[in-house]
């Protein structure tokens, strides 16, 4: 039976998209301030290993599940006559969702940034506390960019999701390269380089080679569904391992880039590496707010805009995620599917909006077992999600791929615009990871974050 699913139109189409789905927030926001907490150059380099070594195979079997079955999660497991494991697609759309909800809010953080900017308000200092406590403009932010990308999905995978990919991408590339060279001309920018790229290996220990694996499991979008999602949209002649090595290239290249722009842009100013999160939306103003008039503005708003790019990538597929389950589950036409999928996406963004210090029940919404301090509602959401659920996810889909569906099925269906694949050295080492390595790695991961955070259990000093 042919099947009548949308496909990508072309290999450069659904790397872009499965690329824009990997490139995020993630990237050019949290992956320099994780570098510039944990060692520099040496967590840098564990974070490029373990993008190979454990991610690589990973994002290949998700691929490839989804093109077998033709489906999104939820109906992938059941379709390849494993109906038992659906829970797995229910975790992970589960997850996908609970994440867009709060990702909205910080991608209108970012947006309203983008403005602000281009008003010359350069938001320095407490000023971002306040920004994040005006609801109302906050709110009407996340509306916009959620109606924005609702309507690209609505217009399906070919007109809507690939095309915009296409163009955003680029674009995103484009500026990135622009600000690289812009901050490689400031003062002091060889010492940031310096810190980036030299490696220190005696700052290496076990919580950098913990962080390390996080930040390379939850860059690519594993775990969620997503990439089972694109799988599905994917023809049978299109090569998954080349696919697959391309797409984790690309997400590596862009967080790479991101820091080699941040760092001297940091050093230039002779301020501390260890920004947190605060980084982007403290330390970067005010240092925009130091540069000559003009350049402050179109550099501090060329900065912002690409981080809105970033996130409008990766928002696209997550709320695609939702939108093909509905499609596929409930049989509901696609521009439907796409509004109720979004509307509840604003209901459950809601709390997080309020949590950000306007709401002092949702801003001081739990306490961990063990901790003396609350936390907001939407870093509840994020240790939920992001921290607990994805490692489940991506330990369970390893443990399937072996054991249920078998790897003689997996390789199969990667033979399929890869010939030969099953009888390569790359094929051996797939299966070794997902039957070893990867259960050992990720049942870890999950065991300390469980530990850690709900229990306040301290393994790291």
């Amino acid at each position: 039976m042919v099947s009548t699913r949308n496909k990508f139109s072309s290999k450069f189409g659904f790397i872009a998209a499965a690329a824009g789905s990997a490139v995020g927030l993630g990237n050019i926001w949290k992956f320099p301030f994780e570098v510039g907490k944990n060692g520099g150059a040496a967590f840098l380099l564990l974070y490029l290993l373990f993008c190979f070594v454990l991610c690589y195979p990973l994002l290949i079997t998700e691929i490839a599940i989804g093109r077998n079955a033709q489906k999104s999660p939820v109906g992938a497991f059941k379709a390849i006559h494993h109906p038992k494991w659906t829970f797995m697609g229910i975790l992970g759309v589960l997850a996908g969702v609970l994440i867009l909800s709060f990702y909205t809010i910080v991608t209108a953080w970012v947006f309203g940034y983008f403005v602000e900017m281009l008003l010359g308000n350069f938001r320095v200092g407490d000023q971002f506390s306040e920004f994040i406590q005006d609801i109302e403009m906050i709110g009407g932010y996340s509306l916009f960019i959620l109606a924005v990308v609702a309507f690209i999905v609505s217009r399906g995978v070919t007109r809507g999701i690939e095309k915009a990919s296409k163009i955003l991408m680029p674009v995103l590339i484009f500026i990135l390269f622009f600000l690289i060279t812009y901050s490689l001309t400031l003062d002091n920018a060889l010492e940031g380089i310096k810190f980036y790229l030299v490696p220190d290996f005696s700052r290496i220990n076990v919580e950098v080679i913990y962080r390390a694996l996080g930040q390379a499991f939850f860059s690519l979008s594993l775990g969620m569904g997503i990439l089972i999602t694109y799988g599905s949209y994917l023809k049978k002649k299109e090569d998954i391992v080349f696919s697959g090595a391309v797409i984790t290239l690309a997400d590596i290249a862009i967080a790479f880039l991101a820091g080699l722009m941040i760092f001297p842009i940091v050093f230039s100013q002779n301020l501390s590496t260890d920004g947190g999160a605060g980084l982007i939306f403290i330390t970067m103003p005010g240092i925009f707010a130091t540069m000559a008039p003009g350049w402050g503005i179109f550099i501090g708003s060329l900065f912002f805009l690409l981080l809105a790019f970033a996130a409008i990538t990766s928002i696209i597929s997550l709320l695609e995620l939702p939108v093909s389950y509905l499609v596929d589950q409930h049989e509901i036409k696609r521009d439907n599917a796409v509004w109720i999928a979004a509307g509840i996406v604003f209901l459950l963004s809601i709390p997080s909006l309020l949590g950000s210090g306007y709401s002092a029940y949702f801003t001081q919404f739990i306490t961990y077992y063990g901790s003396e301090v609350p936390i907001d509602f939407m870093t509840f959401l994020t240790d939920v999600s992001s921290n607990t659920l994805l490692p489940f996810v991506g330990l369970l889909t390893s443990l399937f791929t072996v054991y249920v569906w078998k790897r003689k099925k997996l390789f199969q269906e990667l033979n399929h615009g890869s010939e030969n694949f099953s009888s390569s050295w790359l094929s051996k080492y797939v299966g070794f990871c997902l039957q070893f390595i990867a259960p050992a790695v990720l049942a870890v991961t999950f065991v300390v974050t469980i530990l850690e955070i709900f229990f306040g259990v301290q393994l790291f000093s």
